[in-house]
């Protein structure tokens, strides 16, 4: 039976809806009916080249678009969208919403209780043109590499889109980085010219990131220049300390006020570079194409998040986590984006809704984990701020939890498209998201990405019903599929790492379900299931019943190995005074049985002080789980805490009594 939904859009907001208009458009085109979300999604699969043609015209993407067919080659990997069409990204960020004026914002930014900035289109636009002239000046030429240390400022987006405007290729990382960790990444890729930050706020404290900039700077392999962007007002004594480095102020100053200039390049000409988490490594580099991202963004944008122009869109996120990437996308719809940098609990948990209430915000992005943290703190927004504006909310980086849809809707605004999506570095797009013209359920993400022929499939390859728990794939090619891994000559990595599982078939690595009412449900990593007496386990379904424990602030569960068995083993981070006794566990025990299964009940449950979590936020549940078998983590660097690792290791309660002769 079909569960009551949370939420359902009044009939005028699917009627009037971006997804209404647009399968129309596509509907007429191909002489198909169209009647709703569904039918949209079954005409995209059944005709993807008409599909994402349609794309770029009603949309009206900034470009040439040439001739031949949309979609060409057999082969996923082979697979080529758009082959005959030019564009640049830039460009279209910044002039495909259509004429506004010069004075509207696009960009406002908080820094904490620090630091206030506005930027009209005009002064973006004014940014980017003396940045892009700054950087030909410095010999940047198409497929060079340009990088970011930097914070969430107005700085960094015209810095991205200046190098993509003369096709470089843009990469980025949070200035929170340790040097070794800024190195694995930039160190592969060789960027021509790094922006950085002086420093950065968080919860109240100044960090200095000259000492980090001076230990990288000299090992970073054809670097010609550093420009240093201030925030703490030290960047001019920063630069002065550092061989062939400027202000970003003097680095502008260099250049005339003049138009920007666009080169336009192929679709599957490199425009980013992201990295993956590097826990279990070096951190892959995943090279995307200009064309792809940006026709999932808009599509992403438009008609599963309904932006628009005048729209205020915001996400909190760094420069660290595809979740930046896709918020500046947001300029293409004409939205003006809201910026935040530091702490969402500094100087209060109301932080983020002074800034909502303030600036009007009307789509609200975050982390799972926020929302799971203001339910845990008993906050009621709605109580004390104007949120009138604010109709999406946005979550991701983790399974939203049952409980926090409740959360959302009973406490924080009843009328709200809530919508949990999920995706990844991988594809810097999303496989399943939100539907804003129907019902949102609770614990489930609504549906998959328009266009992406997303299933779940059994260990032996089949398609799995609903219910039933296996690998998240997509079965058909996609145009965010990224063009590969820098240095991967012949792409044997690219193809082991997401083609190996089930030949010819993308698999994305998360352990998930289709639920009856078409929807989704994200049970966790793959390779971080927990597998006690064969039996597959995601841990969010045990995540899902600690989070139920107020006394409990987090948590990570992992499988030990027992030789030819494995048993869970489950770690909690208590809340204030709390204290782990016999008690709390068997109750915890207890919720898991009843809320989950026998097999999901912990064989241990143990106190920690702290919990390693990557430089994205999210708990390092592999990390975690080599220590408590044993296997030395490859590489700490990756990590933000890597000091919490020692609360795992030599835990007397995790020694195995030998195995019997």
């Amino acid at each position: 039976m079909t569960p009551h939904p949370k939420w359902t859009p009044a009939p005028h907001m699917a009627s009037g809806s971006q997804i209404a208009r647009f399968g129309a458009f596509l509907g007429n085109r191909l002489q198909a009916e169209v009647p709703d979300s569904d039918g949209l999604a079954a005409l995209a699969l059944a005709e993807p080249g008409p599909f994402w043609d349609a794309i770029w015209d009603y949309f009206g993407v900034l470009g040439d678009k040439g001739e031949g067919p949309a979609i060409t080659g057999d082969e996923m990997m082979e697979t080529r969208f758009l082959p005959g069409t030019r564009l640049n990204y830039a460009e279209n960020l910044l002039g495909l919403s259509g004429p506004r004026a010069p004075d509207a914002p696009a960009l406002l930014f908080r820094g904490e209780d620090k630091v206030a900035l506005q930027w009209s289109w005009a002064e973006l636009e004014a940014h980017v043109s003396r940045l892009q002239q700054a950087l030909r000046a410095e010999g940047v030429q198409q497929g060079d590499r340009v990088a970011g240390l930097l914070p969430n400022r107005p700085e960094a987006i015209a810095a991205m889109l200046a190098t993509l405007s003369i096709g470089a290729v843009w990469c980025s990382a949070s200035p929170d980085f340790g040097a070794r960790a800024i190195l694995d990444r930039f160190g592969q890729i060789r960027p021509k010219v790094l922006f950085a930050t002086d420093g950065y706020w968080y919860a109240g404290r100044a960090f200095d990131v000259a000492p980090t900039l001076r230990e990288v700077v000299p090992q970073l392999e054809g670097l010609s220049r550093t420009v240093v962007i201030d925030y703490l007002g030290t960047a001019e004594a920063v630069a002065g300390t550092l061989p062939r480095t400027a202000s970003f102020a003097a680095f502008e100053s260099t250049a005339e006020n003049r138009p920007l200039e666009f080169t336009r390049l192929p679709f599957d000409h490199p425009a980013f570079i992201l990295f993956s988490s590097g826990t279990t490594g070096a951190p892959k580099c995943i090279l995307h194409r200009a064309g792809g991202v940006l026709l999932q963004h808009l599509k992403e944008h438009a008609l599963h998040a309904e932006v628009g122009p005048g729209d205020r869109l915001f996400y909190f996120t760094t420069l660290g986590w595809m979740m930046w990437n896709w918020l500046c996308s947001g300029l293409a719809r004409g939205a003006t984006l809201l910026l935040y940098d530091g702490s969402p609990f500094h100087p209060g948990a109301d932080v983020l809704f002074d800034y909502a209430t303030e600036a009007g915000m009307t789509h609200f992005g975050t982390s799972a984990k926020y929302i799971d943290s203001l339910r845990k703190a008993e906050f009621v927004p709605a109580a004390t701020h104007d949120l009138g504006a604010l109709r999406a909310m946005f979550s991701t980086g983790s399974p939203l939890l049952a409980e926090n849809y409740d959360y959302v809707y009973e406490v924080l605004k009843p009328n709200l498209h809530l919508a949990s999506i999920s995706g990844g570095t991988d594809i810097l797009s999303c496989f399943v998201l939100g539907d804003p013209t129907a019902p949102v359920y609770r614990g489930e993400i609504q549906r998959a990405g328009f266009g992406l022929a997303v299933e779940v499939w059994t260990e032996s390859g089949r398609p799995a019903g609903p219910g039933e728990k296996g690998e998240l794939v997509c079965t058909a090619p996609f145009p965010s599929m990224p063009l590969g891994f820098w240095g991967d000559t012949g792409g044997a990595r690219y193809h082991e790492t997401y083609f190996s599982r089930f030949p010819g078939i993308w698999c994305q690595g998360d352990f998930a379900e289709r639920t009856p009412s078409g929807g989704f449900v994200i049970h966790g990593r793959s390779d971080a299931t927990l597998n006690p007496g064969g039996v597959r386990i995601g841990t969010a379904e045990i995540y899902a019943e600690v989070a139920r424990f107020p006394e409990v602030l987090d948590a990570v569960v992992v499988g030990q190995e027992t030789g030819d068995d494995s048993r869970v083993v489950l770690f909690v981070q208590m809340a204030g005074d709390f204290t782990l006794d016999e008690t709390l566990i068997a109750r915890i025990k207890s919720a898991v049985r009843r809320g989950s299964s026998p097999r999901h009940v912990p064989s241990a449950v143990l106190a920690v002080k702290d919990i390693p979590r990557t430089r994205s936020g999210k708990i390092s549940e592999l990390a975690v789980r080599d220590i408590v078998n044993g296997i030395e983590v490859r590489n700490t660097d990756a990590l933000a805490n890597p000091e919490a690792l020692v609360c795992f290791r030599d835990r007397p309660e995790l020694a195995l009594e030998p195995a019997r002769p």
